[in-house]
């Protein structure tokens, strides 16, 4: 059975995508932001709105190329990969302060930072898809003669199903609330601090600088470092979470890199709207341990696409609902 149909029948979807990112990213790094600055939430609203109109466009042409049920597994992996992607910028901001970053410097470091995710995207998605398709038990069981089971269940999606109920159960009971961590003792910074030495000031924007006639790295390529590592986490949450609602690569990879691509903009009307997502954790950790339970479920009920659709995205509704009618209260020090 050929489980990516769009990569042999639709090659001008692929083509429109692949123009589509590399103008926008153009358009964001070469025009929109030559010189490092602050982003005010009047211009991350105007960047937020292009990028979900593009991503709500791109979804109609795979309506329109693809049908109506791999633009239910779009929207339903694009709105997860945006949903869980809110948890990991909670901890951005956390490293943007633990580093004490200037404003000035966030978007250079987030849009280096999801240029890396882009790549590691693409490694997890295709290569997980690929491994999905060896790990059905009664495929395994063919190569010792057996017959096979009624139900075909897969491993992978087994193993990855248990763990998102475990993370949805394990969300639920934190919170939302983060731990202080030491960021300089995280993977990324000390890969950093090994390969090169590092000095203790900033210089402007950039990632090098010089030093009593000596090349240094700044504490602004730390800050990258520990980013990209933070991401690299986080999809251990979101990649499985998406192979329940598709097998489709280029459906995962391409709803994974538009809601990806409006992380920056959304970043700055999180930390300036911080108060409207207060309860988004709770209502995470059941899209979580919903997805889950789908994955384990599946090789016996299958639980359409339009129906996870309205599932996930009535729970960020009601989580966004639910945090502007009962806001976190501040705490007094």
């Amino acid at each position: 059975m050929d489980q990516h149909p769009i990569f042999s029948e639709h090659p001008g979807l692929i083509a429109i995508f692949g123009v589509a990112i590399g103008i926008m990213l153009a358009l964001d790094l070469g025009l929109f932001n030559k010189k490092s600055h602050a982003v005010s939430s009047k211009e991350a609203l105007l960047w937020s709105v292009v990028w979900i109109s593009l991503s709500m466009g791109f979804s109609a042409l795979v309506y329109y190329y693809a049908g109506p049920v791999k633009f239910y597994e779009f929207q339903s992996a694009y709105w997860i990969e945006k949903a869980l992607s809110v948890d990991n910028l909670f901890v951005f901001i956390l490293v943007f302060k633990f580093f004490d970053v200037a404003n000035t410097n966030k978007h250079k470091v987030l849009f280096w930072g999801i240029i890396g995710a882009l790549v590691l995207r693409a490694i997890f998605i295709f290569s997980g898809s690929y491994l999905i398709e060896l790990t059905y038990l009664n495929k395994i069981l063919s190569l010792f003669g057996h017959s096979g089971f009624t139900y075909d269940i897969n491993l992978i999606m087994t193993a990855f199903g248990v763990f998102l109920v475990y993370a949805g159960i394990k969300s639920w009971s934190s919170g939302g609330e983060e731990e202080a961590e030491d960021y300089n003792t995280t993977r990324g910074a000390r890969l950093i601090r090994k390969l090169f030495k590092v000095s203790d000031r900033y210089d402007g924007d950039k990632f090098f600088t010089i030093e009593n006639g000596k090349k240094l790295a700044t504490p602004l390529l730390v800050v990258v470092a520990v980013i990209e590592f933070t991401d690299l986490l986080f999809a251990v949450d979101s990649i499985p979470a998406i192979f329940a609602i598709s097998k489709d690569p280029f459906i995962l990879y391409t709803s994974n890199i538009f809601a990806i691509l409006g992380l920056r903009a959304l970043f700055f009307l999180l930390d300036n709207f911080i108060h409207l997502f207060g309860k988004l954790q709770y209502g995470l950790a059941i899209i979580l341990a919903f997805i889950g339970i789908k994955m384990i479920i599946s090789p016996f009920y299958h639980i359409e696409s339009i129906v996870s659709l309205v599932v996930i995205g009535s729970l960020l509704v009601l989580s966004v609902i639910a945090s502007v009618a009962f806001p976190e209260k501040e705490q007094v020090s």
